[in-house]
């Protein structure tokens, strides 16, 4: 049996068990036993093609492993509940100080509170949601505010 037919079978046998495991470290395996197979019918020796399996593997699991993982297991960022109202504009319904205010956020009203407690913020000013504390929003205005 010539050696890129075997070269063929341990890619083959290795693609096997890549789709067992799920694991994409075995699929790149794979490839660097498919290189090594080319290797194999361009007629080099032995030497040569172990040396392109282990360099095509070596390059493969140094290079293209990472970045696979990374979209392979990235999840998207999706702030649900009050995290997703931090980096929203707010409306103060009622002027805000370092104790009291009501701003509409998005269609609901939020008891709120200056973000910066020297800062006075009247009524009708824009504002962006910087963080939520309990049920208070704590809010910083989107224009020069008016010192309390």
């Amino acid at each position: 049996m010539q050696s890129w037919v075997l070269w063929v079978i341990v890619a083959a046998v290795l693609g096997t068990a890549e789709l067992m495991t799920a694991t994409f470290d075995l699929l790149l395996l794979a490839v660097a036993a498919l290189a090594a197979a080319g290797m194999a019918g361009l007629g080099l020796g032995t030497g040569f093609q172990v040396v392109a399996f282990a360099a095509t593997a070596g390059a493969l699991i140094t290079l293209v492993r990472p970045v696979a993982r990374r979209h392979l297991t990235g999840h998207p960022l999706i702030r649900t509940g009050v995290a997703a109202l931090v980096g929203r504009e707010a409306v103060v319904l009622a002027t805000c100080d370092r104790d009291t205010g009501r701003v509409r956020i998005g269609g609901e009203e939020w008891s709120a509170r200056s973000y910066d407690p020297d800062l006075l913020i009247p009524a009708g000013t824009r504002v962006d949601v910087f963080a939520i504390e309990g049920a208070t929003a704590l809010v910083h205005p989107q224009e020069e505010p008016w010192p309390n």
